[in-house]
């Protein structure tokens, strides 16, 4: 009994730490992590989702370029904030609880771009997530498949069994709050925006996406470069990557635990950004304020950059030696 006191003891400081460092107080409503928001705090799940098809199918769409960033009117000062939750399908990632308590408490859009496996992984979060009117989601393929080298049939699933998960916990979310008797939350039927793993695609990719209704974001700053759980390193890098934003410009950032430090990283970005005068808005609000910005080929910073990532992330970036096909 006197060791399960000094763990709860030790729990409770651990939590209270946080909740000093980020400037919240007790009475926020804080979304209090635990040890399933971990890398790997959750045994992994290779099956596919209870549904393989969305029952809401979008439009097609005639516009198959990448956005990388949005044009604004003279005078406009703001950008979009966009996190990455995403896991292959060989393995878990986390769920990075100060990101999302952070951009709550100041009161942040963001749009957060989830693989359908992290969804499933880690139902719960996106439950609460679904309710939070500050997020948009958007889709980022099933298990993170690179576009650039999956089949027609294994695009299809990757995109597909992502927006049929997404609908499968709307329901969830919808359901519940009908059993307890509280309104229904608005939330949208299925994810209009899609955020190209590793950011690869190709024209058939591209036109594939087009085809089922998707809005292709990519982003003009890549913020996170390796670790910044050091707050100098971090303080240095915030100080960086807000010297590189534009009126208009898509920030990339992740929030599944990787990489390291993205909390620490973020701070210094947003306060350097709005001591400069900007706002935050989501991507799908950026899109409606300007003129988007479209390129044909995805890249990290210069175009190329990241083709060497073909290699690295299986048959064709999901983690598995043999190919995704969705079968």
């Amino acid at each position: 009994m006197k060791k399960v006191k000094m763990i709860f003891f030790a729990v409770c400081l651990m939590l209270a730490f946080h909740a000093a460092a980020w400037g919240l107080t007790p009475e926020e409503d804080v979304w209090t992590p635990d040890a399933q928001d971990q890398r790997r705090g959750l045994p992994n799940v290779s099956a596919p989702p209870e549904r393989r098809e969305p029952i809401v199918q979008l439009a097609p769409r005639t516009d198959e370029g990448i956005v990388r960033r949005v044009a604004l009117p003279e005078g406009g000062k703001a950008a979009a904030l966009t996190f990455d939750l995403c896991e292959l399908d060989t393995v878990t990632t986390g769920c990075d609880m100060e990101v999302l308590n952070f951009l709550r408490q100041r009161h942040i859009p963001a749009t957060l771009f989830m693989g359908g496996k992290w969804m499933r992984t880690h139902a719960r979060r996106v439950r609460q997530i679904m309710t939070e009117p500050l997020f948009e989601i958007g889709n980022h393929a099933w298990s993170h498949g690179n576009c650039a080298l999956l089949s027609p049939e294994g695009l299809r699933a990757q995109v597909m069994w992502t927006q049929a998960q997404y609908e499968l916990l709307r329901e969830d979310v919808l359901r519940a709050a009908r059993e307890s008797g509280a309104p229904e939350p608005d939330i949208p039927p299925v994810p209009r925006l899609f955020r190209l793993p590793y950011g690869r695609s190709s024209g058939r990719a591209l036109k594939a996406l087009a085809g089922m209704g998707l809005r292709v974001i990519q982003w003009d700053v890549a913020a996170e470069a390796g670790d910044n759980s050091n707050p100098k390193r971090a303080r240095r890098a915030g100080r960086r990557v807000a010297s590189m934003v534009r009126p208009g410009s898509i920030l990339l950032f992740h929030a599944n635990r990787v990489p390291k430090g993205t909390a620490l990283l973020l701070r210094e970005v947003v306060d350097a950004l709005q001591e400069a005068g900007y706002r935050f808005v989501t991507a799908g609000e950026l899109l409606e304020m300007g003129q988007p910005q479209t390129v044909r080929d995805g890249y990290f910073t210069t175009p190329g950059d990241n083709r060497a990532l073909d290699r690295k992330f299986g048959a064709d970036g999901t983690g598995r030696r043999t190919p995704f096909t969705g079968r």
